[in-house]
């Protein structure tokens, strides 16, 4: 087995990231002297600014993610050797989340998502790698698979609310039919979502994740402006779909089990 190089080095860094990530945070919900994301950049990020925006609930996921983050942060100091070499993403995402909170807080809107694809990008390859070798304990699985994974499936829909907020301060209007804009913005967000579970190996905290996301953009389209039904409902569908999707991951594996069991069996009565 070949260890990490200098794993209190890296230990330190996933900390310290973690700490400066947090700073930002409090900034970016109006501590030391900055604006909620909400009122910040003009309102642009606000629940009622564009037809892809989740209601103002949706963002508690936060709390979750930020727990999950803060566990992971005291998980790698027992993770000796990061054999999935994991930490650098980790470290990457939490410099990422904290620059995206200051780009918003600066009113760079278009800067922001260059950010926060960057996110996207860095939470997606972490992704591929804890999926490509899981961990075998619970406690593991947990902290490090489920945070990432909720993680991943929220940025994924906030990308779309995110570049939505970005075209509305850019003076796009959606083409002159915005619902029908923000429906195939959802129909690539439904890709997504149908790829992840199948890339993730029965993957459950980021569709999780993601249908939150959308099930809130429904409540903000059905319930306050821009009113939005189409775009409600569009939402509520991909959610839908996606919950099939991911239920479907979960029980064909068993399902296979099954199937092969039968001639295992008989392979084992013949001494083979």
């Amino acid at each position: 087995m070949t260890r990490s190089p200098r794993p209190l080095a890296r230990r330190l860094a996933v900390t310290a990231s973690f700490l400066l990530t947090l700073a930002a945070t409090a900034v970016g919900v109006g501590a030391f002297g900055g604006e909620p994301i909400a009122e910040a950049a003009n309102g642009l990020l606000a629940a009622d600014s564009t037809h892809l925006a989740p209601a103002s609930p949706a963002f508690t996921i936060w709390s979750v993610i930020y727990a999950g983050l803060g566990a992971y942060t005291l998980w790698q100091w027992w993770d000796r050797d990061d054999e999935r070499r994991i930490a650098g993403h980790a470290i990457a995402s939490l410099l990422l989340n904290a620059a995206w909170i200051l780009t918003i807080q600066a009113g760079w809107v278009g800067l922001s998502v260059v950010v926060i694809l960057m996110l996207l990008g860095v939470l997606a390859d972490l992704f591929r790698h804890i999926s490509a070798r899981p961990l075998p304990g619970m406690v593991g699985r947990i902290v490090v698979n489920g945070t990432f994974g909720l993680y991943l499936g929220w940025v994924s829909v906030a990308t779309c609310a995110n570049i939505a907020a970005a075209l509305k301060g850019a003076g796009f209007g959606g083409a002159g039919n915005p619902s029908l804009l923000a429906v195939a913005v959802l129909g690539v967000v439904a890709l997504i979502g149908l790829a992840l579970p199948l890339a993730g190996r029965r993957a459950v905290a980021a569709p999780l994740a993601m249908i939150w996301g959308l099930a809130w953009i429904a409540v903000g389209r059905a319930t306050d402006e821009p009113h939005a039904p189409v775009v409600a409902l569009t939402a509520i569908a991909v959610a839908v779909v996606i919950a099939a999707s991911a239920a479907i991951q979960q029980i064909r594996p068993a399902s296979r089990a099954r199937a092969v069991a039968p001639g295992t069996a008989a392979a084992t009565r013949s001494g083979r």
